[in-house]
């Protein structure tokens, strides 16, 4: 599996590299010691694994992973045991190191690498469920029960069929977690799950009883989509 290790501090980059070289299936192309150096780096290149720490300058490493639109496998590695929470909202996210890494607990993130690499299905997204941070408990929405995502600030308001959550997050991180096939987003406030269109008109369509716009630019994506006769 090629990695790349992105930590500001070069003495943590050389142990996760050291650590790497115990292990016969991971291969370590290049080291960078900022999330912005990284991001030109994966924008030419495509790597299996990111051993990633979250305290940098300028960028976190929560703020690295919202950049990416389909983010690899990704370890975290880090001082603060505290944003364990914020990790299980990524899918991406394999494991979560803190610092300092002992050589047996980093073997153990390996094996979670290589099992999920093994029972992995290409080009099939099997992900059903979506969990959401509300109030600092974890709440699991099914995808194909959303209706409709609007941008409210810096929230979000997830409508499904039995009720809305609003949640702090934008809508190009949520964008990113749900399948391509069913969502679009049809206006820079609204994503909507184009399964579940009673009706369109105009500049609008009709979800669920309720009216959602849909901007002149992105008209012509959301006609794409459909089975017109």
């Amino acid at each position: 599996m090629k990695s790349i290790i992105v930590d500001d501090e070069a003495a943590a980059r050389a142990i996760v590299a050291q650590l790497c070289t115990k292990v016969k299936d991971i291969e370590v192309i290049e080291e960078f010691p900022n999330a912005l150096q990284a991001i030109k780096f994966l924008n030419k290149e495509t790597v299996d694994v990111i051993f990633l720490d979250i305290h940098m300058p300028d960028f976190t490493g929560f703020d690295f992973i919202d950049t990416l639109h389909e983010p690899p496998k990704i370890v975290l590695i880090t001082s603060d045991p505290n944003f364990a929470l914020n990790a299980f909202e990524y899918p991406c996210i394999v494991d979560y190191l803190t610092k300092p890494i002992s050589e047996d607990r980093f073997l153990k993130s390996i094996e979670k690498l290589r099992a999920l690499s093994e029972n992995a299905i290409p080009n099939q997204n099997v992900t059903k469920d979506l969990y959401v941070n509300i109030d600092r408990r974890l709440v699991k929405i099914n995808i194909e029960s959303i209706n409709i995502i609007e941008a409210k600030g810096d929230y979000i308001q997830i409508r499904t069929e039995a009720k809305n959550h609003l949640v702090h997050a934008t809508l190009k991180k949520i964008e990113q977690k749900l399948p391509k096939h069913s969502f679009l987003k049809v206006h820079r406030s609204y994503i909507i799950n184009t399964s579940k269109i009673v009706d369109i008109e105009d500049n609008s369509v009709v979800i669920a009883k309720e009216v959602v716009p849909v901007s002149r630019g992105n008209k012509e994506a959301l006609m794409k989509r459909l089975n017109l006769l």
